[in-house]
Order: structure tokens, then sequence, then C-alpha cells
């Protein structure tokens, strides 16, 4: 009698994965500074693990935007310059806009519902002037809207961008007044969508996320 293959195995991440994933948020919490040399050989010791799956990591980190490798001199955090900034801030509004559109043709009261509670968060963490919340609760904003659209190769695409854009787009909300401007931007993000009207939550995301990056480009001119 054949023994019967099973019909689903469960796989745990591969270990360059695991500490791919472990990067990239130290890299997203500036714990690992934009422009900063990676140290392999510390890591590997900190880790516990040969350098093999570190590098293996440090390829997937490279393929996302998050580092870039230089032959003989070793992996470095990438540093966005002003001209990546640009270029990269209209592609995420266009894209997030047709999220907002997508979602507000689609939302229901429960995922309206889901987006008010979070938003309620945005305002107590904007009243207290806590940055590092308003971030969190800013980013879960964003991923909610993307799962009411829907959209599998946008949420992909935004995915890919958001990566990069988080190198950056904490600091935005140091920027004086920024914290409120951007809850305000929010109010009207959730309105369209309270109206569902499609046209005009694509326009307010699009106008908010390029507001991030005026508010980027202030802050680096008073520094």
């Amino acid at each position: 009698m054949n023994a019967r293959a099973p019909s689903k195995i469960l796989v745990l991440p591969a270990l360059y994965e695991q500490v791919a994933e472990r990067l990239r948020q130290r890299i997203f919490s500036h714990e690992l500074q934009p422009g900063s040399w990676i140290d392999e050989q510390a890591l590997a010791l900190e880790y516990g693990i040969s350098r093999t799956p570190l590098r293996e990591a440090l390829k997937v980190l490279a393929a996302e935007g998050l580092v870039v490798l230089k032959p003989r001199r070793g992996c470095y955090v990438t540093e966005l310059s002003e001209q990546d900034i640009d270029e990269v801030f209209p592609v995420m509004a266009l894209l997030e806009g047709r999220v907002a559109e997508e979602a507000a043709r689609r939302i229901t009261s429960a995922d309206f519902a889901r987006l008010e509670a979070i938003h309620a968060d945005l305002e107590k963490h904007a009243a207290a002037n806590n940055a590092d919340r308003f971030f969190e609760a800013n980013q879960r904003f964003h991923t909610a809207l993307q799962d009411i659209a829907g959209n599998r190769y946008l949420a992909q695409l935004i995915d890919d961008a958001r990566k990069v854009i988080k190198l950056t787009r904490r600091d935005s909300l140091r920027l004086e007044g920024r914290l409120k401007q951007s809850l305000a931007e929010h109010r009207e993000i959730l309105d369209a969508l309270r109206d569902k009207d499609a046209d005009r939550a694509r326009q307010h995301m699009h106008d908010h996320l390029i507001s991030g990056r005026t508010a980027l480009a202030k802050l680096a001119g008073s520094n």
C-alpha cells in the first residue's frame, strides 16, 4: 500500500529571508543609517549565522533598493538623492491615488468603520505630537485601503515603492505643523470615501503623497 502524500506542507521562511526581514526593519527604523557601511562579519556574529545566508539576505535588500552592493567595497544602506525622491514620490502618488479610487468604489460600511478606527488613532497621536506612533497608524491606514481596493497588482507595486519611500518618509513628519497637515489630508480622503466619490478620493490621496514630498523638501532646506 502506497503511503499517502501530504496535501499541504508548512515550510518555515528560509534563514536568509528571516535575516532580510530583520535588516529591513533596522533600516526602516534608521538603526542602520542611510549611507552607512554594513559590517557583514559583525552581523554574522550577532545573528550566529554564516556569511552565506547574510549575503543572500543582502542580495534581496539590494533588489528592493534598500542597500547598494559595491564591488570590493562592501554593502551600504541606500541613501536617496533629491532626484531619487523627486522621482519616486510622484509614482507613489499615482499608485496610491488609484488605490483610493478603487477603494471608493468597493468600500462597505464595515470597511469604513475600520478606517475610522485607524483615523481615531491618527487623531490621538497627532494631539500628542507623537510622530512615531502617527507614522505606524498612517501605515495601517494605507494598508487597509489597499485591502479594500483588492487589486493585488497595485498592492505589489506599492509595497515595492513604499520600501524605498520608508527610507525618508518618517522624517517628513518631523517638520513643524506636518502632523496636523497630514491629519487634515486624511480627513479629506475619508470624506471622499464616505461619499464614495472615486475621483475626489484619488485626487486627495495623490495630493497627500505630493504634500509629503513638499514637507521633506522644506525639512531639508531648514537643516
